[in-house]
């Protein structure tokens, strides 16, 4: 599971990274231990390759309410086209989630070790998501909720879970944003683990454990 990342670089900084058109909502300071049902920088498949900010944890047109969104922050690329929640996303509604990094607990350890994970240049990372619009039933408010696709893990990843986040390259990012309706066919072959290189993992303080732990020391480094 991917469920707590950094946004550390700026909005501006990311449309250049990512060479967008602009911002059209943005997370509007640095997060350190970014947690769902927070807003999470995303860009949408709409055609228009802008900077948005929508709330981490799907929540699907036909929810009855919003805490199914809970359940629903990651989908597991071997069964995103099968699942109902996912499958009519993955053909129409795709989106990059940029983050500078992710946490994994290593498991093997009592308690737990949180890791983060970033690329070794600190630039941002796109990573293969999925978005829809909902609108409260009784309320008439409408949201836009992302999901992070997930994968089986690349050698860096592997000693700490069996799980990692898509990270696509700029050709696959490509594909995932055009805004026609895509086959399965095309999309699936892109949700694979990353190629090893370019990134590092290191143990972090267990501050990062509680979600409201939202400073600076979560991404320091613990000496070894």
């Amino acid at each position: 599971m991917c469920g707590r990342v950094t946004v550390r670089t700026s909005p501006d900084q990311l449309v250049v990274e990512l060479g967008l058109a602009g911002i059209r909502a943005a997370v509007d300071r640095p997060r350190f231990n970014l947690a769902p049902t927070q807003l999470m920088p995303v860009v949408p498949n709409d055609g228009a390759r802008m900077l948005d900010a929508f709330r981490w944890g799907l929540i699907p047109s036909w929810a009855k309410d919003a805490s199914i969104g809970n359940k629903l922050i990651n989908a597991r690329g071997e069964t995103v086209a099968e699942k109902p929640s996912f499958r009519s996303a993955l053909k129409r509604r795709r989106c990059l989630v940029v983050v500078d990094g992710w946490y994994e607990w290593k498991q093997s350890t009592k308690p737990k070790t949180p890791f983060l994970f970033h690329r070794e240049d600190d630039k941002p990372l796109a990573l293969a998501g999925l978005w829809e619009e909902w609108t409260a039933p009784d309320t008439g408010e409408v949201l836009r909720t992302c999901t992070i696709i997930t994968t089986g893990p690349n050698a860096l990843m592997a000693p700490i879970h069996d799980r990692m986040p898509v990270i696509l390259s700029p050709q696959a990012q490509e594909v995932w944003l055009r805004p026609e309706p895509q086959e399965a066919a095309v999309l699936l072959p892109l949700l694979v683990p990353a190629v090893d290189g370019g990134m590092e993992a290191y143990e972090v303080s267990r501050v990062v454990n509680i979600p409201t732990n939202d400073v600076p020391a979560c991404v320091e480094r613990v000496a070894a």
